[in-house]
């Protein structure tokens, strides 16, 4: 299991930051302040989402989807994801493909700037 992001300052956006979409999720990923520990942050916002069983949901997909995909961090960047609503009605195969092609899309892109 990784570390969480608990700061507000951590889910602030950067100039620098490289981010990638899905239809069910929103991905920023930026420079880690503890190299060799990469971490994630869930936001799942009361203006997307009514209710809190709602989001709690949201946030419990997401997890699930991270998790199965964790090979695919980059241990030099922090990530914040961001849930849509459309991620209610996503079904768990479409949405741990999803999260596999965000990072390996942030991965190859965080390659090419370090070049």
């Amino acid at each position: 299991m990784r570390d969480t992001l608990k700061k507000h300052s951590d889910f602030l956006p950067g100039e620098n930051d490289l981010d990638a979409r899905s239809t069910v999720f929103f991905v920023r990923a930026k420079p880690t302040r503890f190299p060799g520990r990469a971490r994630y942050g869930l936001t799942a916002s009361k203006r997307v989402f009514k209710l809190a069983t709602q989001r709690n949901r949201a946030k419990r997909l997401l997890r699930d989807w991270i998790r199965h995909n964790e090979r695919y961090l980059c241990d030099d960047l922090d990530y914040v994801f961001i849930a849509r609503f459309d991620i209610l009605d996503a079904k768990r195969p479409d949405g741990r493909a999803a999260v596999r092609r965000t990072l390996r899309y942030i991965k190859r892109t965080h390659e090419k700037s370090k070049k």
